[in-house]
């Protein structure tokens, strides 16, 4: 087949079948039906990704390399940032930046074992799961409703001489109070870890300038797991404007290596063998110097490459979930005498993960969810509901030791009870949203 053919020919004809393969069976899907299965989130995607994901495969680098390269410094450049690292998920984004706050490189700001981080419980548990396991102690603040965000007014209450960091994430999109948590963290001398897995392209008016969120505190996460707001399969990313917190983030994500070396090269300082670390001997081979306890959280230049083409399309996907937000809390409208309907932080521009709602007194979410999902519609609680009540909190419930409670939790465990979502992901038409509504309307009155 590859007779007479360069390598370059070869691959642009490969790479061409695959565009016509991409564009003839997939994202062929027949208009939508009543009843069709409408998923809370999906990929959507198009010839781009997947050829990305072949000319890296033919490539077969498949750690990280030039799709790495390129994705790292788009990111940056769309948020407007100086430095990030891509990662295998958000969640391990999530951990890198955790870990980052404990380097001994910190000094006196370093988070430290019995150190207190505040945060809610009102979330997803890889938020807080890396302060749990390095031995930090999560302070837990309740959260408002309809933003589903932390309580504000709680946090100078969750405050001790022990507190070293806030980390806590951006509910589905919805920013949180973004001005007083900073203002709260820097009157405190507090890290703040802004996790925006499920916001990626919100922004918030900070002192009349749009930021996007993750770009606000000194560290911020996203995740390109497939539901999320742009994808790459599996795959995050850990951003920051800070230089020091740069170094420790990727000597965590890299085994906690001293060196700052990518893959596959070697000796970039120029003085890989004539430095003196820690107790080892003079000239020890500083690709293999190890300043903290770190990982392997790096992700593979395939995924990298779908990245790529994804970032190109981004804008567009989040003006999209906007839309479809807009256009199903408008068909909802009239339901407030039995449904909580979302509403936007203050002073932000919300890139929406999904619709939550809240089920009023009288109307019970044990029979309107099974009869949304009998029509084909998928719903999601949100996430944890309340994080303490889960088995991973049994021991430490138990001891009454390893975490911190502000005040009663009360709207956490409203939503645990009575809170539930659905998507508005950039692949849903009008009618699915229209449908949405239609369904919703009739499990409220059933």
């Amino acid at each position: 087949m590859f007779e007479n053919m360069t390598e370059d020919q070869a691959k642009k004809q490969i790479l061409d079948m695959v565009s016509e393969y991409c564009d003839t069976y997939h994202n062929q899907k027949p208009p939508f039906q009543e009843g069709d299965r409408i998923p809370y989130a999906s990929r959507v995607y198009g010839h781009e990704e997947m050829c990305n994901l072949v000319d890296s495969a033919l490539e077969f680098w498949l750690t990280s390399g030039r799709y790495t390269d390129e994705f790292e410094k788009k990111f940056a450049d769309y948020l407007g940032v100086k430095f990030c690292s891509l990662v295998n998920s958000g969640s391990s984004a999530n951990l890198n930046a955790f870990m980052a706050l404990t380097s001994p490189l910190l000094k006196d700001r370093a988070i430290r074992r019995g150190d207190e981080v505040i945060t809610v419980a009102a979330g997803f548990p890889t938020t807080v799961a890396p302060v749990i396991q390095y031995g930090a102690v999560p302070v837990f603040v309740d959260v408002t409703i309809p933003q589903y965000n932390i309580d504000v007014t709680k946090l100078e209450e969750a405050y001790s001489e022990k507190t070293k960091a806030v980390m806590i994430a951006h509910t589905l999109g919805n920013p949180f109070d973004l001005k007083e948590v900073k203002a709260f963290c820097d009157r405190h001398g507090l890290w703040l870890v802004e996790d925006n897995c499920d916001a990626l392209g919100s922004k918030y008016i900070l002192d009349g300038e749009e930021r996007f969120t993750g770009t606000v505190g000194d560290i911020g996460t996203s995740s390109f797991y497939p539901p999320h707001h742009m994808t790459m399969g599996e795959g995050g990313a850990v951003y920051t404007n800070d230089p020091l917190l740069h170094k420790c983030i990727r000597s965590f994500r890299d085994w906690g290596r001293d060196c700052i070396c990518p893959s596959g090269r070697d000796n970039m300082c120029g003085h890989r063998f004539d430095g003196k670390h820690g107790e080892l001997p003079e000239g020890y081979d500083h690709k293999y110097v190890y300043s903290h306890f770190g990982y392997n959280l790096k992700a593979t230049d395939m995924q990298a490459s779908i990245g790529c083409a994804q970032i190109v399309k981004f804008p567009s996907f989040v003006e999209r979930r906007r839309h479809n937000f807009d256009r199903l809390k408008a068909a909802l409208a009239g339901t407030e005498d039995k449904l909580i309907l979302p509403e936007a932080c203050p002073n932000s521009i919300p890139s929406w993960f999904g619709f939550l709602i809240t089920c009023k007194e009288g109307v019970d979410r044990k029979k309107v969810v099974p009869y949304i999902e009998s029509k084909g519609v998928q719903t999601r609680m949100l996430f944890a509901g309340n994080l303490t009540k889960h088995p991973c909190f049994d021991e430490m419930r138990e001891s009454g030791e390893g975490y911190r409670i502000v005040g009663t939790l009360e709207n956490t465990d409203r939503i645990m009870d009575d809170t539930f979502w659905v998507g508005v992901y950039p692949g849903m038409t009008d009618a699915m949203i229209d449908y949405m509504a239609k369904t919703i309307r009739e499990a409220i009155e059933a």
